[in-house]
């Protein structure tokens, strides 16, 4: 089938380069001519796991074109909609990219046309979009939700094997070209679910929220096992192994980031607000999370007190998680204010993410080569992204190279014995009985 997405952002491109790889003939429309220049070269402006090699294979193959005109979605049966919705000053989801799109492609398209929404929206959105698209459209149409559950780090693997397919619509015909469109995921098992419009785009935030809280909750029993003296990597095998709880999302640590849960979970809070709900679960996981985020800089201060005008100290993690360049909401750049307040260098390293810190907050901190030289000269080590070479590094090279020997580990990626062993005050989250300094 030919399909449009309209937005090269994380999902767009993602969406596109995988459903080219299904067997579709996909164009990709984006107004930035840098990004779209760059993309018809074959190179991604963001960093996911295979996502490079199957755009070059579909370009090559001639199913995955990029543009910057919209008039090129013509002859496609299907749009997708996959553009910015960030949250706005009040938390409530910014639709003015879906609304301009909407308003500017519905007197170009010039057949039967479904509108498939992939952008994370509020409930209702889906209504709205087809309101606007009606007043310039000349021909028969229907919007549908479908929204993305992909994982940053996972997105390719996640797009190409997905556990279901979520469709919000109440148009068979609708149905029908979203069936041929993921047939191929269908047939390798994936379950095709079929819900009203409002339903699916709760579906998004229910199940994103859900998974923040899941990280909160567990974050608070990192805390409390600290206090009473527990190890909270026992725990979450003890509870992970309960199939009504499952594994994932149980990784204590220093809270959430990145595009998805804060923005999602700020934005069903904004959906409660209006309906004047009290929804107090979620305003703990968004209070949780906050605390969290600063939960080492207050066990630095506890190490070595508010002044650290004389302390340098090492960052291993910029990406709000591993395998990612994205660096939204990534608890890394709060905590690196908090240092630089109180007088602290740092010296960080990444292996995707610098090029965006730097964009971000300039050269307020020393960028390293390498997780190695990252130590040069400093006085601890401060880990806060769990990128796999990470934890490849002996525990008793940070002793040799730390001048304190002291090490904060937002992510828990080190055993704690061997760091005993090694004669490092370590410091991590939920694994050991809070240290008095």
């Amino acid at each position: 089938m030919k399909v449009s997405v309209i937005g090269t952002g994380y999902v767009g491109l993602v969406s596109g380069t995988c459903l080219a790889e299904a067997g579709h003939d996909v164009t990709c429309v984006d107004i930035d001519d840098n990004k779209i220049k760059q993309l018809r070269a074959g190179k991604s402006p963001i960093f996911e796991p295979g996502l490079t090699e199957l755009l070059r294979k579909n370009i090559t193959a001639g199913r995955l074109s990029f543009t910057t005109e919209l008039r090129d979605v013509l002859g496609s049966k299907a749009v997708f909609f996959a553009l910015p919705t960030p949250p706005g000053g009040d938390g409530q989801a910014d639709l003015s990219y879906v609304i301009k799109v909407a308003e500017d492609i519905s007197p170009i398209v010039d057949d039967y046309t479904v509108f498939i929404n992939k952008s994370t929206v509020p409930v209702g959105t889906a209504s709205k979009i087809a309101s606007v698209i009606e007043k310039g459209a000349h021909v028969s149409f229907d919007v549908v939700s479908n929204p993305e559950f992909l994982r940053e780090g996972f997105a390719v693997h996640d797009f190409m094997n997905p556990d279901r397919i979520v469709v919000g619509t109440s148009s068979s015909q609708a149905r029908g070209v979203l069936e041929e469109i993921y047939k191929p995921f269908i047939v390798s098992g994936a379950e095709f679910i079929v819900m009203d419009e409002a339903s699916s785009e709760m579906t998004k935030y229910a199940a994103n929220t859900f998974l923040a809280m899941k990280i909160s909750f567990m974050n608070e029993i990192a805390n409390l096992s600290d206090l009473v003296g527990a190890n909270v990597d026992n725990v979450r095998q003890g509870i992970g192994a309960d199939e009504r709880i499952g594994r994932r999302f149980l990784n204590a640590g220093i809270g959430y980031g990145g595009s998805c849960f804060p923005k999602d979970v700020l934005a069903l809070d904004k959906v409660a607000r209006m309906y004047d709900y009290d929804f107090k679960i979620l305003n703990a996981v968004m209070e949780v999370n906050a605390r969290q985020k600063r939960i080492l800089v207050d066990r630095i201060v506890e190490r070595y007190g508010e002044n650290l005008k004389n302390k340098t100290f090492a960052i291993w993690g910029l990406a709000f998680k591993p395998d990612t360049d994205d660096i939204r909401e990534a608890p890394s750049i709060e905590i690196i204010h908090e240092l630089i307040g109180r007088g602290a260098k740092l010296r960080v390293y990444d292996p995707e993410a610098i090029d965006n810190v730097q964009k971000l907050i300039g050269d307020i901190v020393q960028y390293a080569p390498s997780a190695h030289d990252a130590l040069e000269t400093a006085d601890g080590l401060i880990i806060v992204t769990e990128w796999q070479e990470f934890s490849a590094i002996e525990p008793d090279l940070l002793a040799k190279k730390l001048k304190d020997k002291t090490v904060f580990d937002g992510r828990n990626i080190f055993d704690i014995k061997e760091m005993k062993d090694a004669d490092i005050e370590y410091v991590s989250i939920g694994r050991n009985a809070r240290r008095e300094f």
